[in-house]
């Protein structure tokens, strides 16, 4: 097997998908624009280039992360067989399982949230905002270490996260409402994913799911949509430069690494939560955002 063919996912084909998703989403906007959002030309144009970008991006990341899995994968006690569908079940439970403790982690460590910020940081929830990704995936890639580990193949793994990301797409939206009560319960929905987008006080820190809500129901991040969300950070970013909204929190950082000497307070600033502020200076309330 090529090394393409070993980082080649379903989410790439999927990209026709996701235009015609779009075109319809703005047709339903125009057709029913009664108190949403909408599309913003410059924020859609900004969220469709870095998701152009992050498929190079990424594609580069996961082929040296494919070498490195693979040397995990050599030494596990046991491989899984692709061939049987309830390794296919248990691989997309692990690979949702840990996106979850990933993005919960992304969102209460502010070096991480440094680089998932930008997913957060438009104002408008719709599927161009979908595809509004980081160009930093490294986090997002030692995450799934645990499963070569145990025995699955680099390429499950990426094929998984492929279709997880797929079904995450169409939860960024507005013109579907709340489903059936029992998928609701099970999975994670447009409602549910409005929500974690959301900056409104009531709504921080929740929601984290990929497929399932249930990991947030056991684990006690589930809250349900009551009202309309506000969207954005809790201190949005005064810029529609991309490079800006990219790496501007890794500069905030940096600037708060050199405000002080003491070593406690910059291992604070670096796996503290956003908005962390050492016992002597008030914490930046403002500057915390955690979706």
């Amino acid at each position: 097997m090529t090394l393409w063919e070993q980082i080649d996912q379903p989410v790439t084909y999927a990209i026709p998908f996701f235009i015609l998703a779009m075109v319809l989403e703005i047709a339903a906007l125009r057709a029913h624009p009664e108190d949403r959002g909408g599309y913003e030309k410059v924020d859609a144009r900004n969220s469709l280039i870095m998701g152009a970008v992050s498929i190079f991006v990424s594609g580069a990341a996961k082929l040296a992360a494919l070498l490195g899995y693979a040397a995990l994968y050599t030494h596990a006690p046991w491989q899984l067989d692709p061939r049987n569908p309830l390794s296919w079940v248990a691989v997309v439970l692990g690979v949702d399982l840990l996106w979850y403790a990933y993005h919960r982690t992304s969102h209460r460590v502010r070096l991480v949230w440094a680089a998932h910020q930008v997913h957060h940081n438009s104002r408008y929830f719709n599927y161009a905002t979908a595809l509004r990704q980081k160009w930093n995936p490294w986090f997002e890639l030692l995450a799934w270490t645990p499963l070569p580990l145990l025995g699955v193949p680099p390429w499950m793994i990426f094929t998984a996260w492929s279709f997880n990301l797929i079904y995450q797409f169409w939860v960024h939206t507005e013109t579907i409402g709340k489903l059936p009560r029992w998928y609701e319960f099970i999975f994670n929905t447009p409602s549910h994913h409005r929500v974690h987008h959301a900056s409104d006080p009531d709504y921080l820190d929740r929601n984290y799911g990929g497929i399932l809500i249930l990991w947030d129901r056991i684990f006690g991040t589930f809250q349900a949509e009551t009202f309309r969300p506000t969207y954005g950070l809790t201190k949005n970013i005064d810029s529609t430069n991309v490079l800006t909204l990219q790496y501007y929190e890794f500069g905030a950082l940096w600037r708060d690494l050199r405000s002080t000497r003491r070593g406690r307070d910059r291992l604070g600033y670096i796996f503290g939560p956003p908005g962390w502020r050492p016992a002597d200076r008030p914490p930046d309330l403002e500057a915390r955002r955690a979706g």
